[in-house]
């Protein structure tokens, strides 16, 4: 069905359908965080992706598709990408906020999006997301007590978003999107699991965890990219990135009810400044690149 033949109340499902992708992602990433004691960052990892690569395997059944050595090597650095992004993310997630990590993380697919252009106005847009990062580093004030290395942490994780970006863009062209998908998933877990062994070793093989660790993979990667692929088919992509700008806030609401983070007045306008700077750009952008859901 194309976007002009939209059924009427299809948008309000599809917005929905964004806004759920968003708050599964940080409902999985509250719950990845109470897999950190027991299993540390790179261990929760390494479950979250092999768990994710298994369910997506069975979806698409990869298998079936025939690849040139070309295409291989296509999928498997956009997978790395993918499974960098994701435990760089955990790390963070290990030493700061929620909100504040993802806040963070944007300043990747930002660079994107604005690199994509040359206008004045996003000059603006570009300004103020820098003003936002400005605002949480562990500088001065209030975001002072900010563990240093998680905002690294979360700061590369933002550099692997966009690289996810740019050859998920690649992958996408050369692959059946399906295929890509949980080929780059499996990838991403090889990539995680030999961290994961190191740090929790035989924690890994605790069944007792496995279940809140699918409960993970599915509400950070399975359900996310399903209510995703619902909104793209009838949302334009420039509307998808304006909605989807709304994440650090919602990752910062889902840290305090779910874990109790507390963020100070400097970080919240921090978190609107980035916000603000996605949106307008996402808005004044002709092809806008939305982040995609499988990301964090």
């Amino acid at each position: 069905m194309s976007r002009t033949q939209v059924k009427p109340g299809s948008t309000g499902v599809a917005v929905l359908a964004v806004l759920g992708a968003m708050s599964t992602i940080q409902l999985g990433a509250s719950l990845a965080k109470g897999l950190f004691p027991v299993l540390g960052a790179q261990g929760t990892t390494a479950l979250r992706l092999l768990f994710a690569a298994l369910i997506l395997l069975g979806v698409w059944r990869p298998w079936r598709t025939k690849l040139t050595g070309r295409e291989v090597r296509v999928v498997m650095v956009y997978g790395a990408a993918l499974g960098v992004m994701n435990l760089t993310f955990y790390l963070a997630l290990a030493r700061i906020p929620l909100g504040i990590a993802v806040a963070l993380e944007f300043s990747g697919p930002l660079v994107v999006a604005l690199g994509a252009t040359r206008r004045g106005l996003d000059f603006v847009w570009a300004l103020l997301a820098v003003a936002g990062i400005l605002l949480i580093l562990p500088l001065s004030g209030a975001s002072k007590g900010l563990d240093p290395l998680g905002v690294v942490w979360a700061l590369a994780a933002g550099t692997c978003w966009a690289l996810y970006i740019l050859f998920g863009q690649r992958a996408s062209a050369a692959v059946h999107g399906g295929t890509a998908t949980s080929l780059g998933m499996v990838t991403a877990a090889l990539v995680a699991v030999p961290f994961g062994v190191a740090h929790a070793g035989q924690a890994l093989l605790n069944v007792s965890l496995w279940p809140a660790a699918i409960g993970v993979a599915v509400l950070s990667s399975a359900l996310p990219y399903s209510l995703e692929m619902i909104a793209l088919k009838a949302l334009p992509t420039r509307t998808f990135g304006i909605l989807m700008s709304l994440e650090p806030a919602l990752a910062a609401v889902s840290g305090l009810v779910f874990l109790r983070e507390q963020l100070t007045g400097q970080q919240w306008v921090a978190i609107g400044c980035v916000i603000l700077a996605s949106a307008g750009s996402a808005a004044s952008s002709r092809s806008t690149v939305a982040p995609p859901e499988a990301a964090s």
